[in-house]
């Protein structure tokens, strides 16, 4: 009897593949609202926990790269950041969704922790747990730079331009403007030579 041929096998997505799926206006609300109600003074590692690990809008490469546009941009990160990924999916409408739910709870946890600092801001157990609250979230940042220096891609090339930053930046005190502009053209020409030698390499 002549053999059938087997049907061809459909891929299964690996673990942990990111999702080719565009998020809905109302999952941008929802997960950019748990990003805002989930940190203190800061939500970047919160940020990058959502739209990374759990809901895999970005890939960690694309979180950096992105993180990066937003960081040159004026403006707070996080919030470059929503708006982002917000166009990136769903356009206009999805910037303003993600920023509304960013900043919409906290919004209102701020006007209700305004009026009780005013009251209950001078004591003692008030200001230690505010100093515990601000070192915690100091760990989250290192914590989440360390995962993002993972992510990058030719680590000896691309990371010493990090520490290059901080030296300048927190040692030397060199105005950030020029840093970055400085930083920025001789990174992108390394990045440039980089990928011209190894596609030509390739």
């Amino acid at each position: 009897m002549p053999r059938v041929p087997a049907e061809p096998e459909t891929p299964q997505p690996a673990a942990g593949a990111f999702s080719c799926t565009p998020p809905s206006l109302k999952e941008l609300f929802l997960g950019f609202s748990s990003v805002g109600l989930s940190g203190f003074g800061g939500v970047l590692p919160f940020a990058r926990r959502m739209l990374v690990e759990e809901r895999k809008w970005l890939s960690p490469e694309d979180f950096n790269s992105l993180l990066g546009l937003c960081q040159f941009l004026p403006g707070p990160n996080v919030i470059n950041l929503s708006v982002a990924v917000g166009a990136r999916y769903r356009g206009v409408a999805g910037s303003v969704v993600a920023v509304l739910g960013l900043l919409g709870g906290p919004l209102l946890i701020v006007l209700a922790l305004g009026a009780l600092y005013s009251r209950f801001g001078d004591l003692p157990q008030v200001q230690g747990m505010l100093r515990g609250v601000a070192a915690a979230g100091c760990g989250l940042l290192v914590a989440t730079a360390w995962r993002m220096g993972l992510a990058v891609s030719a680590k000896r090339v691309f990371l010493p331009f990090a520490l290059l930053v901080f030296v300048l930046v927190a040692l030397l005190r060199w105005p950030m403007p020029v840093v970055m502009v400085g930083l920025v053209l001789l990174a992108a020409t390394v990045a440039h030579l980089y990928r011209k030698h190894h596609g030509a390499a390739g």
